[in-house]
């Protein structure tokens, strides 16, 4: 069984979750527009530039929701799925989630967003499993920070390791990275694309096209762009 492993935002999805959970929480009137606009601009401009604190940038894009029931906080996120995930699902994605599935492989997301915000579009999508950033909780309620280690850059690698050494214990048929392949769009994955025996750049930032031409990954495009 081949492990098809997946990034989410600008991969899957034809935008980035994490930023426009910011976009959308403005919208309801529930941040101040100004500051938190300049704010989320400022973490997303880090995260291109490889600089982000997963840390810090968790504890502001779930402080709004910080301490909110659960049946608030889950209605809140389906109204973002309808307004704002359902427009960036891109159709080609949909295809070759298929087309692995249909091969009988295990698709797995693995993505530095929360789980907060990326559980339910993994349920969307349809995959077998989710890795993502791990939020603390209290009385059932959200803290603001990271449980354990952020899934970001090299911390995807130590994540996706633990995660495979707990489910193959208990499984009948392993999954390892000998049989793998990985899509992603940015630079910042690239401790996990060189650990797969496959690595596929997707609709890639500069630096990642830039590696993948000289190495000799395939490029491919979810959005029908030339490379």
């Amino acid at each position: 069984m081949t492990l098809a492993i997946f990034d989410l935002d600008n991969t899957l999805l034809g935008g980035d979750s994490d930023h426009s959970w910011g976009d959308f929480l403005i919208g309801k009137g529930l941040v101040d527009a100004t500051q938190h606009k300049a704010r989320n601009d400022q973490f997303y401009h880090q995260y291109l530039h490889g600089g982000l604190n997963m840390v810090d940038y968790v504890e502001f894009a779930v402080g709004p929701v910080k301490g909110m029931p659960r049946a608030t906080r889950e209605a809140l996120h389906r109204d973002f799925m309808a307004e704002f995930i359902e427009p960036m699902i891109l159709p080609a994605a949909l295809q070759l989630l298929k087309s692995h599935r249909d091969k009988g492989d295990f698709c797995l997301i693995i993505t530095a967003t929360n789980r907060f915000i990326t559980e339910p579009i993994a349920q969307r999508l349809g995959v077998d499993a989710l890795i993502a950033t791990d939020l603390e909780m209290e009385n059932d309620c959200y803290t603001g920070r990271v449980q354990g280690i952020a899934n970001f850059q090299a911390g995807k690698v130590r994540n996706l390791e633990q995660w495979l050494s707990a489910r193959n214990s208990s499984a009948s048929n392993s999954l390892t990275m000998a049989d793998s392949v990985f899509y992603s769009d940015s630079f910042n994955d690239l401790p996990l694309l060189e650990k797969a025996a496959t690595a596929i750049a997707v609709d890639p930032d500069q630096t990642l096209l830039k590696v993948a031409l000289e190495r000799g990954w395939d490029v491919i495009s979810l959005r029908g762009q030339q490379f």
